[in-house]
């Protein structure tokens, strides 16, 4: 899954295909924004090999930021961080029997050195990583900027609308 435009800029990447339903909030955002992207399945223990290549040109195939979603051991966010210069958005995805404190405790305790931006369990936390990317993205195009000041102007407006039922 990629965008329209030529150059990719942000790699959703996650460990399975069943961290599709979390990670898919991090990919409609980046549309919601038009920030060229793409989402893949690359997992760090059924992949290593592939997950090298990935990390290892990241930087050169123009991605500016990763977003990496990982449940379980999640070591995806951080192997994939070893490996390139490029800033990780770590995301845990809910594990069946750990509600994914695992993946969050695997991702949060990163070495010194080796840093990835760790957000919430789940989809929260998808959206919130790629909200994390644009602002990144945005520091160096203004229109970009202009799109996410509006797009939280519109959270503003939508939060002072709401209504409280007569009961409360």
């Amino acid at each position: 899954m990629s965008s329209q435009r030529d150059e990719v800029k942000v790699a959703v990447i996650m460990g399975s295909s069943s961290d599709w339903e979390v990670m898919r909030n991090a990919v409609e955002l980046l549309e919601f924004f038009e920030v060229p992207h793409e989402a893949k399945v690359i997992s760090a223990h059924r992949m290593p090999l592939d997950m090298v290549a990935f990390a290892e040109t990241a930087y050169q195939r123009g991605i500016r930021a990763i977003i990496a979603g990982a449940g379980g051991a999640a070591h995806l966010p951080g192997m994939v961080a070893a490996l390139t210069e490029v800033p990780v958005f770590g995301v845990p995805v809910p594990s069946r029997y750990l509600r994914g404190e695992d993946s969050l405790h695997s991702i949060v305790q990163m070495p010194k050195g080796v840093p990835v931006a760790t957000f919430a369990i789940g989809e929260a936390g998808a959206a919130n990583a790629a909200l994390h990317a644009i602002a990144t993205l945005a520091m160096t195009d203004d229109a970009l900027r202009d799109k996410l000041k509006a797009y939280r102007a519109n959270q503003t407006q939508k939060a002072r609308a709401m209504t409280l039922p007569p009961e409360v």
